[in-house]
């Protein structure tokens, strides 16, 4: 499980980091700009606190594997993150529209990509918090 974690702490640095594009790729200069000051900066900023939120997390994985694995505390982060990543998967798969992903290539593959992420994520922090 040691191993697990130090990749999924990789991966979710990653993750994070690549947040850092979405205003560009999802052109929200353009497809904000009718939104209300607020809302566009509430768009931008709970990007921003999802971004380090998930850099966290992998920081968490990376530095403190052994105590998420055999502390009590830990254990119970572990489940924690498994709610919250099994609920993730759920969005994935019955939330958000399959028009955004059908019939386009790039698309489908990242569904896929992000859909076996959520499992492997949700399985990998149940299994700690119940060993």
């Amino acid at each position: 499980m040691e191993l697990h974690l130090k990749v999924i702490g990789i991966l979710f640095m990653v993750l994070a980091l690549i947040h850092v594009g979405f205003p560009q790729y999802f052109k929200w200069k353009q497809d904000l700009k009718p939104l209300s000051l607020i809302n566009r900066q509430m768009m931008e900023i709970h990007t921003f606190f999802i971004a380090l939120t998930v850099f966290l997390m992998g920081l968490l994985c990376l530095t403190s594997y052994e105590e998420l694995m055999t502390t009590s505390l830990g254990k119970t982060v572990c489940f924690g993150l498994g709610i919250f990543w099994a609920l993730r998967l759920i969005f994935q798969l019955i939330i958000y529209s399959p028009k955004l992903w059908r019939g386009k290539a790039f698309e489908t593959i990242m569904h896929f990509v992000f859909t076996v992420f959520w499992v492997y994520l949700s399985v990998i922090f149940f299994r700690i918090s119940l060993s």
